[in-house]
Order: structure tokens, then sequence, then C-alpha cells
């Protein structure tokens, strides 16, 4: 290839040298005309320099100088210390190599790396443009404004992979820049000479008419001017600093925007993360399961294809931010998904002790487990699979069909039981991991990161082409990849317009207002609502039915299910009873998905993606086999973690003292067995004659049935309680409309429930209508699966609804409770020290996501007073805010003040007496041990 090169540092004859580091061949035809210097160079200097070669006048020229200025501010780098330094001795020519604005090559090619001109490139720059008249007589080729665009176009897409997200940016500084200064004609007739672009190229020479404006003495600037010149730079400063910060410091920035911009546009901004802290140890709490059942449990799908994109692309999507050098890391890097709350996982539990003594697996804690139990007959549980080493939670759904064509789907990747109901506590650098306990995620932040992440991949230059390479490989044809950005285009509208834009636009038509969520906390039910009676019956090809959605303003704390296949009501709302109903529920609402369509064949409707054959293997996990098999009886199957002080010797924090154990003892048996049942593993409470006839495992007045296959929880009505009253209220106050052809009827496929028929089968109450659907859609899978012995299936327990009254929250025993903060049903208490102190003295807010765990409150150290701040991508629990009381915050409630009373005669919200500072750290000390 010929080219056309000066020796580093020298001239061309008649010219000052130039170096090879200086890669914009408009500034080398400056510094070897002599305009100006070849090494640092005032800006002021090149600005003027700049504007006088434009040509501008009035406002123009001023807004040349202030572009300019911004461009030479970050030319050399964009650290705090080397644009300082430009500030005040000016802009290193001759070091640009290398800095922000150099493509090291890309782009046009026509100078490359090594200060090489190819001409070959010029001429191939000439074939994207067409002959126009001279001015100054004659024909000439070059390229106008939408020539010049369609060039660099294709620059960028000649540069493939190799091209950076900021590539087109640069080019827009180039040559637009130099059709600007040195193009012929006007208007649209404006154009590029590539005779003139081969000169500046190759001699290094500018034109004439733009040397007489160099050398042409410009008239002295006003005071307004110089004012107001500063001022622009000024803001430029500022705008490039927030820039650099935003590259640098991307979430950090994302906060600081997110918190002083008004919500509506803070939106636009991704969400900010806690940063990545690898745990210097790890350790799963023994809790009856093995190795290889824990693995299975974490990955193992329910049907649901949470993300709206399937596997393989998720796997290929890259985080959110930008870089100027180098890709940013994927989606699905652990690392990064571990910074929403999740935890991490190994590939596979085939591996050594030490491979998964890094995950916190211990192998010989396998001694002290019982492998799980056989499927039932009929029943093919299928195998988890996380190859990709995703963190807990995460599920590859294999083999999808569409529900209402049964037509083969890619996989799917969705979140199973694990995401949400496996917990975790971090204290000094060592994760602490149990099954079945609550999870820190955050869900809404991960929803807004794939949403970015889908969208940077269509709009950021090179992003694309490297997703189309990991999803099609390397030789897919343009037709592969053109199907690839619609299909991508289309997945990116369904998320911002069908769920994001539609949602928001229904809530505030309806003058409602959502509740943060934040980490560890989940508005489930209205999610739930949301997804089923909204968004799968608009999947399904059903309109009309927006005004189904409402508002997330109830979360509440992912509950511990270590123990609840055993409780006669799940939910803190006591509201469902049937096992198999309540975890497929669960899974439509983490979008497993089915057919409401009355396009399709009837005997497809509620044909559903939900795998009954592995909710019914995970009910029967953590079911266990029967406790009145052993003497003293004990639950099996998956046990609540027991207190983890022996990870930490010598830690005073973490030590038992005993007679604090004792005395607090005595007061659970006085005041906590009431409501929460006795202890459910104290041998001691169990045996010591003050107590043993409060026994959990009494059969006889206690509180199990008869046959001793469910436990009977107390119920209290909210209005006694006074705790929140917004998850009580969604399944009592919600309604939504459904399809008439739909044909549900609560009071004849609830069968057994006694209930009257309704007046309308299309508006009808939310918690009928979910019982109904997720009836249907299991009844429909019984029907599909002949060899299921149904009656091991559904058991004895029947799909009504609680019959009582009134509102109730309901109470569980306290096994584990130390494990299980923030407190109360809305995660609104922080420790076990404040949920026993007087409710008007709890903190209003704290932080959660990416702190330390605190052994001596139970729970996350917080002043009495709230923390009014927190660090870079922590989220918030707040009681109120600007706008008054925040809906479903409330952290009032389940008080202990004043003195012992009668238990009928405390006021609403007050449950029993004060405790002394001391009885507070007994009974705290004691609830550590259960």
């Amino acid at each position: 290839m010929p080219t056309d090169r000066a020796p580093a540092d020298d001239a061309l004859p008649e010219q000052n040298p130039v170096s090879p580091d200086n890669p914009c061949p408009f500034l080398r035809a400056l510094v070897t005309g002599g305009f100006v210097g070849g090494h640092a160079v005032p800006l002021p200097k090149i600005c003027s320099t700049i504007q006088a070669a434009s040509g501008e006048t009035g406002l123009r020229r001023r807004i040349v100088w202030a572009q300019t200025f911004g461009v030479a501010l970050i030319a050399n780098g964009l650290g705090p210390v080397r644009l300082l330094r430009s500030l005040w001795s000016g802009a290193d020519l001759d070091q640009l190599r290398n800095g922000p604005l150099d493509k090291h090559g890309g782009g046009s090619r026509i100078l490359d790396a090594a200060a090489q001109v190819h001409p070959d490139e010029i001429d191939r720059f000439a074939c994207f443009g067409s002959d126009y008249p001279n001015p100054c007589g004659g024909t000439e080729r070059g390229l106008n404004a939408a020539q010049i665009k369609t060039f660099m176009r294709a620059n960028v897409d000649r540069d493939g992979a190799d091209a950076r997200w900021y590539f087109p940016i640069l080019m827009q500084g180039e040559w637009p820049v130099l059709l600007r200064v040195m193009g012929k004609g006007e208007g649209d007739k404006r154009y590029l000479s590539v005779a003139e672009v081969r000169t500046l190229f190759v001699e290094r020479r500018l034109p004439e008419r733009i040397v007489t404006r160099l050398i042409t003495k410009p008239r002295p600037a006003g005071v307004l001017w110089r004012l107001g010149r500063a001022t622009v730079a000024a803001l430029v400063l500022l705008l490039l600093l927030l820039g650099v910060a935003w590259l640098a410091i991307p979430d950090q920035v994302d906060q600081m925007l997110a918190d002083s911009l008004p919500k509506p546009i803070a939106q636009l901004v991704p969400p900010a993360l806690p940063a990545y802290e690898p745990p210097k140890a790890a350790h799963w709490l023994d809790q009856g399961w093995t190795v290889k059942d824990r693995q299975w449990f974490h990955h193992v799908t329910q049907g649901t294809s949470t993300f709206p994109v399937p596997y393989k692309w998720f796997m290929a999507l890259e985080q959110p931010y930008l870089s100027v050098a180098g890709a940013p890391g994927l989606m699905s890097d652990s690392a990064y998904l571990e910074r929403f709350g999740f935890i991490s996982s190994p590939k596979t539990t085939d591996s050594d002790a030490a491979a998964l003594k890094a995950y916190g697996f211990d192998a010989a804690a396998d001694a002290n487990a019982a492998p799980a139990p056989a499927p039932q007959p009929g029943l093919t549980p299928t195998p988890a699979d996380n190859r990709d080493g995703l963190p807990v939670g995460f599920a590859r759904l294999s083999g999808a069909v569409d529900p209402a064509t049964g037509a083969a789907e890619p996989d799917k990747i969705g979140l199973t039981c694990a995401a949400c109901h496996t917990g975790s506590i971090r204290y000094k650098g060592t994760s602490i991991r149990f099954d079945g306990g609550p999870a820190t995620v955050d869900l809404r932040k991960l929803e807004e990161a794939m949403g970015f992440a889908m969208i940077f991949t269509q709009w950021v230059p090179g992003r694309f082409s490297r997703f189309a390479e990991r999803v099609l490989g390397p030789g897919a044809s343009s037709s592969e990849r053109d199907a690839l950005k619609k299909g991508l285009k289309a997945a990116t509208d369904f998320a911002l317009t069908m769920q994001a834009k539609n949602y928001q636009n229904t809530i505030k038509s309806k003058g409602q207002s959502e509740t943060q969520e934040g980490f560890g906390r989940l508005d489930a039910l209205n999610r739930i609502g949301n997804q089923v009676f909204y968004l799968d019956m608009a999947v399904s090809g059903l309109p009309g039915y927006l005004d189904n959605q409402e508002a997330i303003s109830a979360p509440v704390s992912y509950p511990p299910i270590w123990t609840v296949p055993w409780f006669s009501w799940a939910q803190y709302d006591a509201s469902i009873s049937q096992p198999l109903i309540r975890n497929a529920g669960e899974a439509l609402g983490v979008f497993a998905a089915i057919n409401f369509s009355p396009d399709k064949p009837s005997n497809r409707v509620f044909r559903s993606a939900i795998a009954i054959e592995n909710l019914i293997q995970i009910e029967d996990m953590l079911h266990g086999p029967d406790p009145f098999a052993t003497d003293p009886p004990r639950f099996r199957g998956l046990t609540s973690p027991k207190w983890p002080g022996q990870l930490f010797p010598g830690d005073k924090a973490w030590t038992i003292d005993q007679a604090k154990v004792d005395a607090g003892r005595r007061l659970y048996g006085k005041i906590c067995v009431e409501c929460h049942l006795g202890p459910v593993d104290d041998r001691s409470f169990d045996t010591d004659d003050d107590t043993k006839a409060l026994s959990f495992w009494r059969r006889d007045g206690g509180p199990w049935d008869t046959a001793g296959s469910v436990v009977h929880l107390v119920q209290k009505p909210v209005a006694d309680m006074k705790t929140d009253s917004g998850q009580a209220s969604v399944l009592r106050t919600r309604t939504v409309k459904v399809p008439g052809f739909l044909g549900l009827d609560p009071a004849k496929d609830l069968k057994g429930c006694g209930l009257p028929p309704g007046a309308s089968t299309t508006d009808i109450s939310y918690a009928l209508a979910l019982m109904d659907v997720v009836q249907r859609a299991s009844d429909k899978w019984m029907e599909e699966h002949p060899g299921v012995d149904q009656s091991l299936v559904w058991g004895t327990r029947k799909n009504c609804p609680n019959p009582s009254p009134v509102p109730v929250y309901r109470a569980r025993p306290l096994n584990g409770v130390w494990a299980t903060a923030p407190y109360l049903h809305n995660g609104s208490v922080p420790s076990l020290y404040w949920m026993l102190s007087p409710a008007a003295d709890r903190p209003t807010s704290f932080c959660q996501g990416a702190r330390d765990y605190d052994p001596v409150t139970v729970g996350f150290a917080v002043p009495a007073g709230g923390e009014a701040s927190c660090k870079t991508g922590q989220t918030r629990f707040m009681t109120a805010d600007g706008n008054g009381p925040i809906k479903g915050n409330s952290v009032l409630g389940h008080s202990f003040e004043g003195p012992e009373r009668d238990p009928h005669d405390y006021p609403q919200g007050v449950i029993g007496r004060g405790f002394s500072e001391e009885e507070r750290w007994q009974l705290i000390e004691y609830l550590k041990t259960l």
C-alpha cells in the first residue's frame, strides 16, 4: 500500500516539524504552517486560531471558540491532574496519540496509528462523493453533509467489534467540522473538496482562503464577550468533569443524579449499585440438605422466563456502562449480579472440596443430611443446569414451549424459588449463607439494568456487533444479524412499553404512587396481579386490561420458608392454605407463561409453562418426613439455621451468654408464646415444669391438628396489631376484570369452599380470581399428565380463602428469627433490639444492601434517629418523605410499652408491657438460640 510519511519531528520542505504523535490532520497543518507551536499550546491560543480558521462571525464564532475549548481541554487525558495541567499550560499537541480523541487508526484510516498517510483511503473517501460546481470555475469531487454522514457510518461498520461507543462522537468533531471550516458552497450544496483533503493529509497544507483568515488580525473581543466566554468555558468544564466522572465512577454519578433530579428524569439514569466486595470466606449453614440437593434447589426452573430475552441473549448482553477502553463486563457476570444482592454459586457441585469451599459448601456436612425424598409416582423433576456459573436463583428453562401454540422456543432464563428465599448475612468479610431465608436482592434495580443493557446494545456503537457475535457466532450472515436486531428491538419495546411505560401511565391515571421496594423487599402480591391480569392477558392478545394494574405500594420482606409446609396458612396475611396453589401462583408472578388466548384451540386455554413437577419436589424437600416419627419430635426437611457463633471463635459479639438465655427463656414463655407458640427446638423449654405445658409439640390442646399434619398458627386482626396494613389489604380490596370466555367462577371452581355465587364473573375479587386462575392452570397440567396421582399432589388441603371476616396477619414460630432481619412483615425494623423497643422509639429510616450484620442487636446496627444518607447503590427505607407518610412503610404496631396489664386491656398496637434494658438483652440472647 503506497504511503507518504515525513520523519518523526521533521518537516516537509519549507515547513515546521510535526510530531507523529499528533494524529489530527488539521492541527498538523497548523503546526507545519507555523500558526501554532508543535508542543504545549495554551488553550486560548488554540481556540482563537480555530475560531479564525472557521471564518464564522457573530454568535457562531463564539460557539466555535467554546466547542474548541472543550475538545482541547480533554485532548491529552481525562484525569483530574491532566485536566488541571491543560488548563494551566495548554494542550500538548505532540502527545495526542493514545489520548481520549485518538481512534488508533480507526475510522477513515487515511492517517493510521503510525502517522502514515494512505492515499488509497482518500480514494475510498472520494467514492462516497459526487461532482460539484467549483465556485472558482469547473467541477470537482467532493462530499456534502449527507455523504459525509454515510461515509462515517460506513467507517464504524467497517471497524466492527473494534469500534468503540464514542467513535461517532469523535467523528462529529472531525469531518463535519472540516466541512464547516474548509467547505465550499452554501446550504445542501456545501461540500468538502477531495483535492483539498488530499492536500491537507499528504502535504499538510491548508487552502489559501483558510490561511488568509488565519493571518488577518481579528478585532479585539468586547468585555461582555470575554465574560460570556469565561462563563461558557466554566460550564463546558463542569459538563466535561461530570462526563469524565461518569466514565470513571458511574455508580456514584448515577446515585447523585437519581438523588437530585426529578423522578421522571431520574428514571433515565441507570441504577446505581453497591461496590462489589468479594467475601474473604463463605459458609453454608447446616440445614439438613445435601450439597447436591441445595444446588438443585438453587437452579431448578419453575418454568419461568422472568427476563424478556432468551437465555443466550441474556448471557451475551453487556452491563449498562460506557467504557472508553474495551468493552464493559457482561450482565451475566456473577460479580455484577452479586451487586444486586444475589449469592455466588458454582457451575457444578461435582468439584473438589477446595473449589466448593470457595462458595461456602462443606462436603463433610453431607454426613448430617438426608437425601431428598424420591419423586412422587408419575413425576420426573428436571435436572438443574448452572453450566455458566450464574448466582443462586437463576434457572435455565430448556425445552421451552409456547403454551398457546405448542411451538418450540429457545431456552429461556428465569428466577426460581431460591432467588427470593435464600438468605445471607455478611460480617467482617465473611458471607454466611442459608437456604429458605429472606433474600437481600433488589429486583427492581435488576429490571432497570436489563432495560438499559438492551437499549445500550442497540444504540451504543460497536455493542450490537459484539452482542451478535456472541449470539450468532463470527460467521453470521447479514440477514441473521438483521433478524437478531429486530428481535432485540421487539424485546426492548416489550420491556419499555408493555411493561414499564404502560404500568407508569396506568398508576398515574389512577392517581397512585409507588413505594420503593429496595434491597430485601418485594410487593409480590401486587406484582403477581399486574403480571397475570394485565401482562399475561396482553401477551395472549387481549387488549383493554391496562386498568387491572395497581401501584407497587405494599412491599414486604421476603418471608423465610423453613417449616412453612407444615403451617395452616402461608403468606403474612394468612391468605393461602393449599401448597401447590401457593407455589404455582408465585411461579406465574415471575412470568411462567400462561395462555389466555381466545384465538387458539379452547383446550389450550390455561395451559402454562409452570414446572409443577419441580414445585412438588421442592415442597417435599422443604416438608420432610413426619416430625413425630422421632423422639423427641423434630422437623426435618429444610430446618432453620442455627446461630453460627462457632464460625467466629473469640469474637464476644457472637458468644452466647447462657445466663441471659435462661432468663430470656422465661420471658419468652410469659410474653411471646401466646402468638408465636412454643420454641420449635428447645428441649429445656419442652421439659421444664414451668413451660412444658406450652410446648410447641403438644398434640393434645396444642397447635397441631389431630393427625399431626398441620400447625394451626395464631392469626391477629390487623386493627389490633396496628402494624402496616398495606399487605393485608391487597387481596381484601383489589378487584380485577377478566374476559367472560375464560369462564372464571370461584364459587364453582374452588371446590369445598362454600363460596356464594358471585354477581359477576368478569369483575371480581383479585384474591378469588387469582386462586381460580391458578386452580385452572394446575387442573390443566393434571389433565395433561394422567399418570400422576392427584390425591398425592393435592393433599388434603383445600384451595379456599381465609374465612376471617377482618384482615389478619399470622404469627409464625420464631425458629431462625436471628437470620430474618429486618423485622415485621414489611421489613421496617432493622434489628431485634428495636423490635423489642416501644414502637415510637424505632428508627424511621435505614439503609439496605451490602451492609454488615450486627450480632449484638441481631440485625443491622441503626441509631435511634435513623440514617439520613446511604452508601452508593444502597436503598433507604423511610417512613415518610416530603409528601408525607409513605404507603406500606409504617414501623408502628407490635409494640412493647407501658406497664403490664390484662391482655385485653392493652391499647391497639401494644401487645405487651415494656421491657427493661436488661430484659431486652436477655430476650434477644434467647432468640439467638432458636
